[in-house]
């Protein structure tokens, strides 16, 4: 059995997975040593789940297309005094299987074993199916 917790966050926005990586690549997004983060306003309570080997699930046009490995938390405060989460991530966008979801506000747990599979890694590079396509694939359980 896991003995980590992934999280799950929309990558709103992002058309694709170039999309996401293009964003990342962005210097605004990185951390002083060079990692891409996502700013968030909530902490994760499961912060020892998390940094034991979780991953954020990206979620891109309604399908979770995407993971990355979380590396760990940093405070953020901003000029507002607001203590945030900065989730850093390892360069790496590994693609999964692709897996309809609802939209939501946020980040949300996902657990090991509902996370789906890593994309073998002949496959990672294959170019995407049209969202519409993926999206009808996924809700009747071929994707």
């Amino acid at each position: 059995m896991a003995k980590y917790v992934n999280l799950v966050k929309l990558s709103v926005g992002t058309e694709s997975v170039e999309g996401l990586a293009d964003w990342q690549s962005n210097h605004a997004v990185l951390t002083n040593d060079g990692y891409p983060r996502h700013v968030t306003r909530m902490w994760p309570k499961r912060e020892d789940e998390v940094l034991a080997g979780g991953s954020i699930y990206w979620v891109i046009k309604g399908l979770i297309q995407a993971r990355q490995k979380i590396i760990r938390l940093d405070e953020v405060v901003r000029e507002d005094g607001i203590r945030r989460c900065a989730i850093v991530l390892d360069h790496k966008l590994i693609r999964t299987t692709q897996a309809q979801k609802r939209p939501f506000q946020g980040w949300r747990y996902l657990a090991a074993t509902d996370a789906p599979a890593d994309l073998p890694s002949t496959r990672q590079n294959e170019e995407a199916l049209p969202p519409d396509l993926s999206a009808a694939l996924a809700e009747i359980g071929v994707l």
